[in-house]
């Protein structure tokens, strides 16, 4: 079988960095020109090793330039050949042969050969786990200068979606990031507090960008980004949210990009221990939800309602699974069933990262109130809350982006094995149906399974997905062929290119 052709901030103002950098762009002219692009970081979360945690989008956007993974999200199929020029698997689709792209080199003229991508791989599993890279080290070898085999110890069918946008290759042995070599469409120049200047990798593989040079200026809140882009400052706002969208929608000199299914926005609910283990107290935290309420506030209506399944933009989402709606009568009920002390405060932590996320937080506390649960925002500073309370804490907000495969949040946030396993979930039915899931050899079975697992969620699951957000891009008028996928795919720039 052959299969051919993925966070982000609010804050309290631009800062010198920044400034700096803004300073230092200049607009191109014609469609080589330099493209100034806004995304959103902070400094406190500075991020150079494409192996690490990129929480800022800033940092995210120049990795996914600068080096090449494997595969990228795509339109359909979801899976696009990047350093990967095809893939293939056994027919037990658990050995995978991925052919490298003919001619890939790195920025420093040396070929990208096989044995870099073992590297990098290997590398990227180590520091990130399983919830990056599907297999164990020691299952990736090379077969010759130009193939990459992933042997899975299981039948898995979605290996190349699991492998897709953050598998950066490196140079074999790199340990120092600040001077990035990779072998993507741009280059880095220069890089100052999360601000970069990216130029044109003329020997990319791939078809040569159109762009001399992109200019990528970093902004702590959306504010800052919103008011830049409006202003002529930069010439592309990323993943800027809706309030931004509603202001320029009326402008002649701005384009408004609104992708589906872009980003989610949800609560975890620790299912292991603590106040929220308890299912029945968790289905009562559902069905508090005003959903309505809080998409069209948190989103500013540029959203949709979600069932508290991941993975929206699934082709095999499960629309015939009754929408949870809310029920305060029954809410009380299950708490009371579960003797849930109403009497306690309990911290609800959020954080800064994507827009809507504080204030859905904010506004789900006044909700729960109507139920008798009483909870008290936190809102953290993103190092903070990746050190002390991701994966830790009972109650807190999470988003992900490339919301479009139900199996790719089961396998990687879901099952017990994860190291990204956000809500604790230890659940043998739903590890053996995301199993079989994985294993299917036909559509049917493969739909049957997807199916099972959506429900096993949307039952006793340990999120509470009330909702899931446009992603809201603003640009010149100017500039063309920007991205339109949902979630990470708006970081694929290469194929931009700016009018006269």
């Amino acid at each position: 079988m052959t299969i051919m052709n993925r966070r982000q901030l609010l804050g309290a103002g631009l800062g010198l960095g920044a400034a700096l950098a803004l300073g230092a762009c200049g607009r191109g002219s014609g469609d080589t020109g330099t493209l100034r692009v806004g995304a959103l970081g902070k400094v406190s979360a500075l991020q150079q090793d494409p192996h690490a945690n990129l929480s800022n989008e800033s940092d995210f956007l120049i990795a996914s330039l600068v080096y090449d993974p494997l595969t990228v999200p795509g339109a359909d199929p979801t899976v696009a050949p990047r350093l990967a020029s095809s893939w293939s698997a056994d027919p037990d689709q658990r050995r995978w042969v991925f052919t490298l792209a003919e001619g890939a080199k790195f920025h420093d003229g040396s070929p990208v050969t096989a044995d870099d991508v073992v590297w990098s791989l290997r590398r990227l599993r180590e520091v990130g786990g399983e919830s990056k890279v599907p297999v164990r080290a020691e299952d990736i070898t090379a077969d010759g200068p130009g193939r990459v085999v992933l042997t899975a110890a299981a039948p898995n069918s979605q290996i190349p979606l699991l492998v897709r946008l953050m598998t950066f290759t490196v140079k074999q042995g790199s340990t120092d990031f600040t001077k990035p070599v990779g072998s993507g469409p741009f280059r880095l120049e220069s890089y100052r507090q999360g601000n970069a200047r990216l130029v044109r990798n003329d020997a990319w593989h791939g078809p040569k960008p159109r762009l001399e040079a992109i200019e990528i200026t970093m902004f702590e809140s959306v504010d800052a980004l919103s008011n830049a882009v409006l202003g002529g400052q930069i010439d592309l706002a990323s993943n800027v949210g809706a309030i931004a969208g509603r202001t320029a929608a009326g402008r002649g000199d701005l384009q408004v990009v609104r992708r589906p299914n872009d980003t989610v926005v949800a609560i975890a609910m620790r299912t292991a221990d603590g106040p929220f283990a308890d299912p029945r107290v968790r289905t009562a935290l559902r069905l508090a939800a005003d959903r309505d309420a809080l998409v069209a506030q948190a989103f500013s209506g540029f959203g949709a309602v979600a069932n508290d399944i991941l993975g929206t933009g699934d082709t095999q989402y499960a629309k015939d699974i009754p929408q949870r709606r809310r029920d305060l009568d029954r809410a009380r009920a299950l708490l009371a069933e579960a003797s849930f002390d109403t009497g306690a405060t309990y911290q609800l932590v959020t954080k800064e990262e994507v827009p809507g996320e504080p204030e859905s937080a904010k506004l789900f506390a006044a909700q729960a109130r109507e139920i008798g649960v009483k909870l008290e925002v936190v809102v953290q500073d993103s190092g903070t809350f990746y050190d002390r309370t991701w994966l830790h804490a009972p109650l807190y907000t999470v988003n992900w982006g490339t919301n479009d495969s139900v199996l790719f949040f089961a396998t990687k946030l879901m099952a017990s094995t994860s190291n990204r396993n956000e809500t604790a979930f230890d659940d043998p039915d739903f590890d053996a149906t995301t199993g079989a899931a994985l294993a299917a050899s036909n559509p049917a079975d493969y739909a049957r399974s997807c199916r099972a697992v959506q429900q096993i969620q949307h039952e006793r699951g340990g999120y509470l997905v009330w909702g899931v957000a446009d992603g809201i891009d603003i640009a010149a008028t100017r500039v063309k062929d920007l991205p339109t996928l949902g979630g990470f795919g708006r970081v694929q720039l290469e194929r931009v290119w700016l009018a006269s």
